[in-house]
């Protein structure tokens, strides 16, 4: 479970980039200047961690930590760790890091993100909901179109279809060529038979990601969107690519299902 939720909803570090930090004495950094030997090494984790050495990773953070047990970017990227490593265990322990990360700075939109995607991923919503609407809500916070993404998300897995709709669109508005989106809302927008305003989403999904490199999902959205504006070839090759690149997709054994059905709209 906790694997395939990760994948549903993204943990964002992409502001902690490595800066030619292997080149670097930690030992002269923690001597000269300990506040930038804890950046330092938390910058080091965020790269071990997206390459999955987590072993490493771990040892960086225990070092900043050590040197600053309240540095608010070294307890977000300790969660973020042993949420990624995913054992029972860890995924209990990542919960008192994600807070203090928040207790040490409650601006730190980026942890309230990566501890929404966790509260997420251990299905607790309203708790989630409650940080992600703070992380989308922080005017300047440079992924905060990827917390109104994983918000929309878990309104949607809530059912609460309404302010999900509306994260979504809040998203696009931060970040036109926010791919979740756009893909999202034009299945709702589908299934609000609104044909026309869901073919212009879907077709700027398609755009920006090209044709070849949608999934399975993706495919089944556009195929649900053609058929409602009776484009038979747009159709017709949709189900192709699903059939060619998906077969034992859900998607398309859910199209196998409905192939011969008159309902308006397929869900």
């Amino acid at each position: 479970m906790y694997s395939q939720a990760i994948a549903i909803l993204a943990i964002g570090f992409s502001a902690l980039v490595l800066q030619g930090c292997q080149t670097t004495s930690s030992d002269t950094i923690t001597k000269k200047d300990p506040e930038k030997a804890v950046k330092v090494r938390t910058q080091l984790a965020a790269e071990y961690i997206r390459t999955g050495d987590l072993d490493a990773a771990k040892r960086s953070l225990d070092q900043a930590l050590e040197a600053e047990p309240r540095d608010s970017t070294a307890n977000m990227m300790m969660g973020v760790l042993l949420q990624q490593e995913g054992s029972k265990i860890s995924m209990e322990k990542a919960d008192g890091y994600f807070k203090r990360a928040i207790s040490a700075d409650s601006t730190n939109a980026q942890a309230r993100n990566n501890y929404g995607t966790y509260l997420f991923v251990i299905e607790r919503y309203n708790d989630a909901i409650e940080q992600l609407k703070i992380a989308g809500a922080t005017l300047g916070y440079d992924q905060r179109y990827k917390a109104l993404e994983n918000l929309g998300r878990v309104y949607l897995k809530v059912g609460d279809v309404a302010n999900a709709e509306k994260a979504f669109k809040q998203a696009l508005q931060v970040n036109r060529d926010s791919i979740i989106a756009l893909v999202e809302l034009s299945e709702l927008f589908y299934l609000q038979q609104k044909n026309a305003q869901a073919s212009q989403l879907y077709e700027q999904y398609v755009r920006l990601v090209g044709q070849n490199n949608q999934g399975a999902r993706a495919l089944w959205i556009g195929l649900r969107i053609a058929r409602a504006n009776n484009d038979q070839m747009g159709m017709q090759v949709l189900v192709n690519q699903l059939r060619a690149l998906f077969p034992e997709s859900q998607e398309y054994q859910r199209y196998l299902q409905l192939q011969y059905s008159t309902e308006a709209v397929w869900k």
